[in-house]
């Protein structure tokens, strides 16, 4: 009705956020280095440059620590990169700069990498996984190594064993969680095999026809991992009668006459790594499966199919030690960013 309300009493009738990005456009500084000849010796001179902003790449740590996130993270390639910071942030750079600044990274990799090691070796558990990349056209295997406080990603030109054993440097930790690969075996004084590898065979069994034996196993493997689930409520004494059953109860399986083929070939399997199925329920420390080290490594995986691998031996120890950091970093609750803005500022640090 065209009211003055101004002086009367009100109250909130609605609320909402409005949220938006400004422009974003990078910030600019020219450094101007003044000097001269000296009276007194004679000899030439210039002024210090400001911290952080020493002479040779114009790009700072801001903008090397989001092209390595965004290539490494989120497997953006160096022509989209060039194309994102420039329609994104009104950056020009190049395809070659962006090569540069991630080579200049491989001195503060090296020596983050080698911390990393190091905290490695100190675990009593530690698990490992290897999957396949591609360097300069030839297949490569990209290893990941990891404990509750540090992984360690590493691209070899092999598969064997030596790689395991180059990474450990004689050290032998209590226990070794893998799959059944030859190469990673007798790793640790005592191995811990996959379970989900396991029963991935025994699901191979059940669809060629095997009715009396392998669903048994199926049953007793999916009964023990959920018993390894609820460790940390059961008592000590109540966990070993635990591990005590599941291992009489396969050696009973194990007894039963098996008629189908796929049974016997299951069954061989089973005799073959009889001794490693059950160590999560001695150990608390010590996982069923070795799930989390096909989540370390899923990404790598990802970034394979994305990039179809690298293009340089230098590109690929420079994703490795990426990824060393970053699955470092997120043990403790830090972020990929984060983590790698650190590495580059010369601030990274292994809890």
């Amino acid at each position: 009705c065209g009211t003055d309300v101004s002086s009367q009493a009100q109250r909130c009738r609605h609320r909402y956020d409005h949220i938006d990005l400004p422009p974003i456009r990078p910030i600019v500084t020219r450094v101007e280095l003044y000097g001269g000849r000296c009276r007194g010796c004679g000899k030439r001179y210039r002024a210090d440059a400001p911290a952080g902003m020493a002479p040779g790449t114009p790009f700072g740590p801001g903008i090397r620590s989001l092209l390595a996130y965004l290539h490494h993270s989120h497997h953006v390639g160096f022509e989209r990169l060039s194309r994102i910071a420039h329609e994104l942030f009104g950056l020009v750079i190049s395809e070659g700069a962006i090569a540069n600044a991630f080579r200049r990274m491989g001195a503060g990799m090296a020596a983050a990498t080698k911390a990393i090691t190091d905290k490695l070796l100190t675990a009593q558990v530690i698990a490992s996984d290897e999957t396949t990349t591609r360097t300069n056209g030839i297949t490569h295997w990209q290893w990941v190594f990891l404990s509750d406080q540090a992984v360690l990603h590493k691209i070899s030109k092999r598969r064997a064993r030596q790689v395991a054993e180059g990474v450990l440097g004689g050290h032998q930790p209590d226990v070794w969680v893998s799959d059944r690969y030859a190469g990673q075996q007798e790793l640790g004084r005592e191995h811990q095999v996959c379970l989900a590898h396991v029963l991935r065979d025994v699901q191979y069994a059940i669809d060629c026809g095997d009715r009396a034996f392998a669903p048994k196993v199926r049953d007793h493997l999916r009964w023990a991992i959920r018993i390894g689930k609820r460790r940390q409520s059961l008592k000590d004494t109540t966990l070993a009668s635990y591990a005590a059953k599941a291992d009489n109860v396969l050696t009973s399986l194990m007894r039963v006459p098996i008629a189908h083929p796929a049974g016997k070939v299951l069954l061989k399997q089973i005799k073959a790594w009889r001794g490693k199925f059950f160590v999560f329920l001695t150990n608390r420390k010590v996982p069923a499966t070795n799930n989390i080290s096909e989540r370390e490594i899923r990404p790598s995986v990802v970034f394979r199919k994305v990039t179809n691998g690298f293009r340089s031996d230098w590109g690929a120890q420079i994703h490795a030690g990426y990824r060393s950091v970053t699955g470092t970093a997120r043990l403790s609750g830090q972020s990929a960013l984060s983590a790698i803005r650190d590495l580059v500022d010369g601030k990274f640090a292994v809890a």
